[in-house]
């Protein structure tokens, strides 16, 4: 019997939470794509490329303009990159990444749940070798029959809903539901596409990697050996890597996944309906195979930069010196912003960027001045088990309040209310808030925590 037990159908339980995308500070028009119908079929010259003319293209950057645009990273050409999409976010959120981060990755793969071609790159239906008990019966693939059948025309507005990301993730996303299906199917086709490569790594969407930081920390690890590298979460007693934040695979770590898919197809399929997690059965499928996971925050992280305290600690870890890896939730905009910072960084420094870099560099110069209709991220600090939140008169007197309060690093004030916090977090945009920080112990902390001699890194 397969030892795998509904472990994964219950409330995830963030180890380390994400906070709402906020901020847009640049912007950059993208060039819209041709509403295609139907998706077009697998050219034939991916023959040439991979063993059948229904298996996944693989995408070398060959590009001039790519030397140009990325740091040399030697040990890239042994990563393949898997990016996961679904046909309902596939075309708001590949573009950017493709004219921008994966202009940096030698072998990529892009697994959906729809084929067609996105900015010049062909996505492969990583579904298609379900098998058709389950994509005819199973409620979460009425989405995934209606558009092999219709195409794009056979969406409809329900099937993009305002996300809700619940205790049980966004249950009211029809797309969502499928990416579950995807994970271990991802696995096989990626040992298919480039069976030679050392290490696999999975990303979403809305995932940010930094790669020059990406192939340093790989190449501190041993590739023959199995491992699971994530930002740790947990769903009831399963601790499993985060899909959002980045999943990097070895070789053999893949290999015991795909044999173990292999030899119980049908247990881990039945599995897989009753949960709601992908990464979940992945990470329950590792387990059992006797490869653990890895804790690898805070170099993966569930959120981005400005969602964040730099300065505080997990898991016996102080933030401040580690090479910042990945960040999660960012949209077209954020995505163009990051890639932007990078580029000047690793033009200018040809060094690695560690997260005190990212706080000094990125986040400080959008702080020193307090903002209107903008929150960032201020919890008042109880007292005596209080929650108090005092009616004040002005953004004055709750800056006030925070000098007043020695530990205070920033304070936001809204409707009256004046919220303080301890933690230092840039935050984003939002309506009728002003907030504001408290720079000269910003500072000071800065440089109680002083430069990093050298990063930290994860075994």
């Amino acid at each position: 019997m397969l030892s795998i037990i509904s472990l994964c159908n219950r409330p995830r339980l963030w180890i380390l939470l994400s906070t709402p995308l906020l901020a847009l500070l640049f912007f950059r028009a993208f060039p819209r794509l041709d509403p295609d119908v139907r998706a077009p079929q697998l050219v034939d010259s991916l023959k040439d490329i991979v063993n059948s003319h229904h298996e996944p293209p693989i995408h070398d950057d060959n590009d001039g303009n790519a030397a140009f645009r990325c740091p040399n990273l030697p040990g890239m050409e042994d990563v393949l990159v898997i990016l996961k999409t679904g046909v309902t976010e596939a075309r708001e959120k590949i573009p950017v990444q493709i004219q921008t981060s994966l202009q940096c990755v030698s072998h990529f793969v892009i697994f959906s749940d729809f084929e067609e071609e996105i900015a010049g790159v062909q996505t492969y239906d990583v579904l298609r070798t379900i098998k058709k008990q389950i994509t005819e019966q199973n409620p979460d693939f009425e989405i995934y029959n209606r558009v092999q059948e219709l195409g794009r025309d056979g969406l409809n507005s329900t099937d993009f809903p305002i996300a809700v990301n619940g205790p049980f993730g966004r249950t009211n996303n029809p797309g969502w539901k499928l990416d579950k299906w995807k994970f271990l199917p991802m696995v096989d086709k990626a040992l298919q596409v480039r069976p030679d490569a050392k290490w696999y790594v999975f990303m979403e969407a809305d995932t940010y990697l930094i790669w020059p930081n990406l192939v340093a920390w790989l190449a501190r690890q041993d590739s023959k050996k199995p491992r699971y590298f994530g930002n740790p979460v947990q769903i009831n007693d399963v601790i499993f890597a985060h899909g959002g934040s980045g999943i990097v695979l070895s070789s053999p770590a893949m290999q015991l996944v795909s044999d173990r898919y292999a030899s119980y197809v049908e247990e881990i399929n039945s599995f897989t309906a009753e949960q709601w997690a992908g990464d979940c059965v992945l990470g329950k499928v590792l387990a059992d195979v006797g490869v653990p996971l890895s804790w690898s925050w805070p170099m993966l992280q569930g959120g981005m930069p400005w969602d964040f305290d730099y300065f505080g600690d997990a898991f016996r870890r102080k933030t401040w010196c580690y090479p910042a890896i990945s960040f999660h939730h960012a949209n077209a905009t954020e995505v163009e912003q990051m890639w932007q910072f990078n580029q000047e960084w690793f033009r200018n420094e040809n060094r690695l960027l560690l997260h005190s870099d990212v706080f000094r560099d990125f986040i400080l110069p959008q702080i020193m001045a307090s903002r209107d209709d903008w929150d960032n991220l201020s919890l008042e600090k109880p007292a005596d088990g209080e929650d108090r939140r005092p009616s004040l008169k002005s953004i004055a007197e709750c800056e006030s309040r925070c000098r007043d309060d020695g530990g205070c690093k920033q304070f936001s004030f809204e409707y009256g209310r004046c919220a303080l916090s301890n933690s230092v977090k840039r935050g984003g945009r939002r309506q009728g808030i002003r907030s504001g920080w408290m720079i000269d112990r910003i500072i000071g902390l800065m440089d109680y925590y002083g430069p990093c001699r050298k990063p930290n890194w994860l075994p």
